[in-house]
């Protein structure tokens, strides 16, 4: 029993740092000090242990005194183990930090003591002043974040946040810092993620600093660019972790990428008419240069609604037959589907009244500035280009066939009729249809001219019908939109009117608008379903979001979505919608629930044939849905930029196929 004892000393002498017992009653005082204690403060035992002082309290540094107190009244008040930082003063003078670690108990006399362990952290906090020092007096954020497939921020000093705009947090308020700590990708703009996670990867393998500028995207959703460097690095917890040093340089880019911009629309003045900014991010469109046009002049730097603005001007200036392709080459562009990797920017030529009053050819193009600003240019073309391009427009216009079939899909097209004979330039296949030609059929014709009869023999329209369209400049018909399943008019316009048909002219056939009529041909009525898997999830029945009212439940189609077109189990789906919790007949019962508001949200919106269930498990049928993942899969060219390293981010199961996705997991 007195070896045990002695042992015990040994250990409360020896081997536990800076151990004492301190009477928190008053009058307070030491009542046993350890070996390692002493050596700590450089008192010796009889030296601390007075029965009439407290010795403790004057080796207390004299501006860490209140916060003493205030720790001793907490542990008489509550009687639980507690922590407190504070300086001690050694007895040689030097002053050191610890980590009091107390714990109270009542003796047999009713005292109330603390047994306490003290640990010098002098070092720790030195380390974090001169880190604090940096912090103050150099403008740079510091980040630390960890070597996983999804970085999780783990330090992120003011200056960094003072970047990222990232508010303080309020009682009440939403917590934005700890949002961006749970994902570091969440400060890159989407359409970085895949360089960033690439730059990571060097970093990684390569073992060595990487340096450069990088656009980050701030919590007010705006974006900065900041100059710094990544480089890996060990822990003191001996974990791998990356930590980056950067430096906002967001005004020097805008003032060097205004300077060039400026330069820019200098050189464009020398060639175009007019030129107009058009901001998808602000929706608006403001008039740079209107090249002394009484019209534009007074509109010059003005900023404009853009979708109004711009049918005003169409509306006003270009000339009736050119007015529809124009307002849809515009909305082709509000909508992002202009541009083509790889491609020129797109152009138009139009008819539209000059600034003398005369209808004149204009030649109108979309240069991209950034990714949310790009210059419309136009000009007006020489009077003897015009004559060029009705010469050259029917080999313009077949040299460009597979785009324009792609792009025009409301039922679009455009013949060249001369001397009896019609030579097709371009159609959509819902107008090969109209005709009686598959798309196969219709390419043939386009190399040499067809007879008017023979060509409109295979179709509903007559003969005199089409004749009619020449003579008269305009005539409207009915078609069946394969794409759109219903029925619809197309609208003829003929460029030239001539009586005798002597001379070419041009024939344009437009969509106008539904009949209201179904199709009676049989064809489905189930309407479009659209998924978006890249980013946030999300499901569409034509153009209108489903908001799911159950998230669980939105969780389960998402789930089904993943295992394109796979059945899963109740066990499976139980597994992903609550990762903790086992099978059991609760979380059967539950799934049954989600399951069941699944369908019903289904049915609601008229897609229940988009869900199979076979005894229990479930699957979607992928036939029927248009699926951002499964195009990307199907190695389409069209699709290949569709993913942009982000995949269903609102679940973290979403993780093992987003790492089948950029190639493996990231390491």
């Amino acid at each position: 029993m007195q070896n045990e004892l002695n042992n015990m000393e040994e250990i409360l002498n020896n081997n536990i740092s800076g151990f004492h017992q301190y009477i928190l009653n008053d009058p307070s005082r030491l009542i046993f000090v350890s070996q390692n204690f002493c050596k700590m403060t450089g008192y010796a035992k009889d030296e601390l242990l007075k029965e009439d002082k407290d010795i403790y309290a004057s080796l207390l540094h004299p501006a860490d005194r209140g916060i003493y107190a205030e720790f001793i009244r907490y542990l008489r008040t509550e009687e639980r183990t507690a922590t407190c930082e504070y300086r001690l003063i050694r007895k040689d003078g030097t002053i050191f930090h610890v980590k009091d670690t107390t714990t109270p108990r009542r003796l047999s006399d009713g005292r109330l003591a603390g047994d306490s362990v003290l640990m010098d952290i002098t070092d720790i906090k030195n380390e974090n002043y001169n880190l604090q020092f940096l912090n103050e007096t150099i403008p740079c954020g510091f980040l630390r974040y960890t070597c996983e497939r999804q970085p999780k921020i783990t330090y992120m000093n003011k200056q960094m946040m003072k970047i990222l705009r990232l508010p303080d947090v309020c009682d009440g308020e939403f917590d934005y810092v700890k949002l961006y700590k749970e994902n570091a990708f969440l400060m890159v703009p989407m359409q970085e993620h895949h360089k960033f996670v690439r730059y990571l990867r060097h970093v990684y393998s390569a073992g060595i600093p990487l340096a450069g500028e990088v656009t980050l995207l701030r919590c007010d959703g705006t974006k900065a660019h900041v100059f710094g460097w990544v480089t890996k690095c060990v822990n003191q917890q001996g974990v791998e972790e990356f930590q980056s040093v950067c430096m906002d340089v967001t005004a020097r880019h805008e003032e060097k990428k205004e300077k060039e911009t400026q330069r820019y629309l200098k050189a464009l003045t020398d060639v175009y008419d007019k030129i107009f900014a058009y901001d998808l991010d602000s929706n608006m469109v403001k008039c740079l240069y209107s090249g002394n046009s009484p019209l534009f002049q007074w509109l010059e730097n003005v900023s404009m609604q853009m979708e109004d603005a711009t049918e005003k001007w169409i509306a006003g200036t270009v000339t009736p037959e050119d007015r529809d392709r124009v307002l849809l080459f515009f909305q082709q562009f509000c909508q992002k589907k202009l541009y083509k990797s790889g491609e020129k920017p797109p152009q138009i030529i139009y008819h539209s009244l000059s600034s003398d009053g005369q209808v004149r050819l204009y030649s109108g193009i979309f240069l991209k500035i950034s990714e949310t600003v790009s210059f419309y240019c136009c000009r007006r073309m020489p009077e003897e280009q015009e004559a060029d391009m009705l010469r050259s427009q029917n080999n313009l216009l077949k040299e460009n066939i597979q785009e324009l079939v792609m792009r025009f899909t409301d039922g679009i097209a455009a013949f060249e009729v001369a001397d009896g004979c019609v030579t097709p330039l371009y159609a959509s296949e819902n107008v090969c249809e109209f005709f009686g030609f598959t798309k196969e059929e219709w390419l043939p014709l386009m190399k040499k001219p067809t007879p008017i009869k023979e060509f409109v023999a295979r179709s509903n329209v007559a003969y005199e019908n089409f004749d009619k369209i020449l003579t008269e400049g305009e005539a409207e018909f009915t078609y069946i939109d394969l794409a759109m399943q219903r029925e619809r008019h197309i609208k003829a316009i003929c460029s030239h009117k001539s009586p005798d048909n002597s001379s070419p002219c041009y024939v344009m056939l437009y969509s106008a608008g539904d009949t209201g009529q179904e199709t009676g041909m049989g064809l489905p009525e189930d309407p479009v379903v659209s998924i978006r898997t890249f980013g946030y999830f999300d499901v569409f029945v034509g153009e209108k979001p489903i908001a799911f009212r159950n998230k669980k439940a939105k969780e389960l189609f998402a789930l089904l979505v993943d295992r394109r077109g796979g059945y899963i189990t109740s066990e499976e789906a139980i597994s992903f919608l609550w990762e903790d919790d086992p099978v059991n007949p609760v979380t059967l019962s539950r799934y049954r629930k989600v399951a069941l508001r699944l369908k019903n949200t289904l049915e609601e919106h008229g897609i229940s044939h988009v869900m199979e269930t076979v005894d229990g498990k479930r699957r979607i049928v992928t036939e029927k849905v248009q699926c951002d993942l499964y195009l990307y899969l199907s190695g389409e060219q069209e699709y290949a930029q569709l993913f942009k390293g982000s995949y269903l981010n609102n679940y973290s199961w979403g993780e093992n196929t987003l790492a089948e996705l950029t190639g493996d997991i990231l390491y």
